[in-house]
């Protein structure tokens, strides 16, 4: 993906965007429970700036905090939004950057749905986690229970097909649970860890008209952490083998 392109995509990472509700949603949720698996480390390696969230939450879990970005609108955005951020910043593609340090946690979040080819992002990442360090990935859910239900009405033409929401956000394919489990291990990572990310059971607009709308947000993501299978997401743990 070139740089104009990723500046395209990034559009929608703007506040007014179309899918911002559901999007600050899971990028909010999903840091929380990575964090919740590791407490506090020493090197953090975070894949993107996203929307801006993730940044500062894991700042605060640990010393040393490098995000590689490879959008300089997304940087710019972000450092005018975030002035006092003390991590590092990198501008890079995934596939170009290098490192000669070793970090204790790699974050990959929704990253691996956008690029030209996961297994070489995987193999070159792996490099950089310290022997006893995890990588914690997450990636859309194609299984997802709307997704489900968008077969049966005939609103998507396959369980694998890219909707207008995925192309507009730069996705290049889905994931379900065993397809992201088996892209993990042939590129020398056991998942020690797996959980859903949103429990979504009607489209947006329609959830939007219940009673007490942001507690019904809440128990969805809750609920969803013992269901992967029918989440929006997918989050796994992973270790080098």
């Amino acid at each position: 993906m070139t740089s104009e392109n990723l500046d395209k995509v990034a559009s929608e990472y703007l506040p007014n965007a179309t899918t911002s509700i559901e999007n600050n949603l899971i990028l909010n949720w999903y840091p929380q429970r990575v964090v919740s698996r590791f407490g506090k480390c020493t090197s953090l390696l975070d894949l993107g700036i996203g929307h801006g969230y993730t940044p500062h939450l894991f700042n605060t879990v640990c010393d040393r905090h490098v995000i590689v970005e490879g959008s300089q609108f997304v940087i710019d955005l972000f450092k005018q939004n975030s002035p006092d951020f003390s991590g590092e910043i990198v501008f890079s593609y995934f596939e170009d950057f290098d490192t000669e340090e070793r970090f204790d946690v790699i974050v990959m979040g929704f990253v691996l749905e956008h690029v030209d080819d996961p297994g070489l992002v995987l193999d070159r990442f792996k490099r950089f986690l310290k022997p006893n360090g995890r990588l914690f990935a997450a990636v859309p859910n194609a299984k997802s229970l709307n997704r489900r239900l968008g077969v049966e009405l005939g609103k998507i033409d396959d369980i694998y097909s890219l909707n207008a929401n995925d192309l507009a956000l730069g996705h290049k394919r889905q994931y379900c649970r065993d397809t992201f489990r088996a892209e993990l291990q042939a590129h020398g990572f056991r998942v020690v860890h797996e959980e859903g990310i949103y429990l979504k059971p009607l489209p947006l607009p329609v959830l939007q008209t219940l009673p007490d709308f942001e507690a019904n947000l809440h128990a969805m993501l809750q609920v969803g952490i013992e269901f992967p299978d029918l989440c929006v997401g997918l989050l796994m743990e992973a270790e080098p083998t």
